[in-house]
């Protein structure tokens, strides 16, 4: 039996289990936020027995997302505790489910940091952008020297603002001569600061274990578009890429210890693969609708094999 690992609004995991449907294969699916609501039991006592979500036995579980149940009408500190209670049962429930897992959760934590994801990438071969990460302005205004006055400033992390009714997005931005003129004005959090890459276009190569699905948007035509493609929806179309660069992003995923990866690239217009990030846990299923790559059924593959 797969499991798949969820919430309610995730639309990539539908894309998928409508697929699985037209298949008839079966599967369960754990919308996190009703943990609680769906049956479980957990007998440790000279081994372990289980039953959860009516089965006793996964083969494979699609770990993609995790939302705990809302307590908002609890008093402050009982919300805190049992959010707190209910996020330690489920880790502790994705360390004792003996199945194959795409991708293990803890890997997959682990590989949300940008810094060991910078320094793997460039273990592995791949070539990266001139990065600082610094509270020191001085080192700031030595970098922006070093980088020919050229740099982009990124989060280091999070990259969405959420308030009560919207939510906004922090995009990648170049930094200014007039901002960095004034930086003595402001305090430096931390953030990430890369050499700014000229580029030809922009890259999501898209991993499944050892298949590889590269993709490839021309930002550069749009100039909302030139510094983030995020900024403005525009399509994607299937390419090709040499066979050295789908084997570092198979062995990237093999160091990181995942079986998906959604790794953003660009290509100079040197003909130069720079490697900029990878999300563990990345979307992929307007990719697939756009370019017609097989991602999806790389992943059920990969879960009844």
């Amino acid at each position: 039996m797969i499991l798949i690992v969820t919430h309610k609004n995730d639309f990539t995991a539908d894309f998928l289990i409508n697929k699985l449907n037209n298949s008839h294969v079966s599967y369960r699916r754990l919308n996190c936020e009703d943990i609680l609501k769906q049956p479980y039991k957990f007998n440790i006592n000279k081994g372990l027995y289980y039953e959860f979500l009516g089965e006793q036995k996964y083969t494979a579980v699609w770990f993609r997302r995790t939302k705990l149940p809302d307590f908002s009408d609890l008093l402050h500190y009982e919300k805190l505790y049992l959010l707190n209670e209910t996020e330690s049962f489920l880790k502790g429930l994705f360390t004792i489910i003996d199945a194959k897992w795409l991708s293990d959760p803890f890997a997959v934590y682990k590989a949300e940091y940008k810094l060991l994801q910078l320094r793997t990438a460039e273990s592995v071969g791949f070539t990266i952008p001139n990065t600082l990460i610094t509270n020191s302005k001085e080192d700031l205004l030595e970098f922006y020297e070093q980088c020919d006055r050229n740099i982009i400033i990124k989060p280091i992390g999070q990259t969405r603002l959420t308030q009560k009714d919207s939510i906004q997005f922090i995009y990648t931005n170049k930094l200014t001569p007039d901002l960095l003129e004034e930086i003595s004005q402001y305090d430096l959090t931390p953030c990430i600061y890369q050499a700014n890459i000229e580029k030809d276009y922009e890259l999501r190569i898209t991993v499944v274990e050892n298949k590889v699905f590269a993709a490839s948007i021309d930002s550069q035509v749009d100039p909302d578009t030139i510094t983030d493609w995020r900024r403005k929806s525009k399509a994607f179309v299937k390419i090709e890429i040499p066979q050295e660069v789908e084997l570092m992003c198979v062995n990237l995923l093999k160091a990181l210890n995942l079986k998906f990866g959604a790794i953003d690239m660009v290509k100079t217009k040197s003909g130069k693969y720079i490697f900029l990030e990878i999300n563990p846990n990345g979307q992929w299923a307007w990719i697939e609708s756009e370019t017609n790559l097989q991602i999806s059924e790389a992943i059920i593959d990969f879960l009844q094999a």
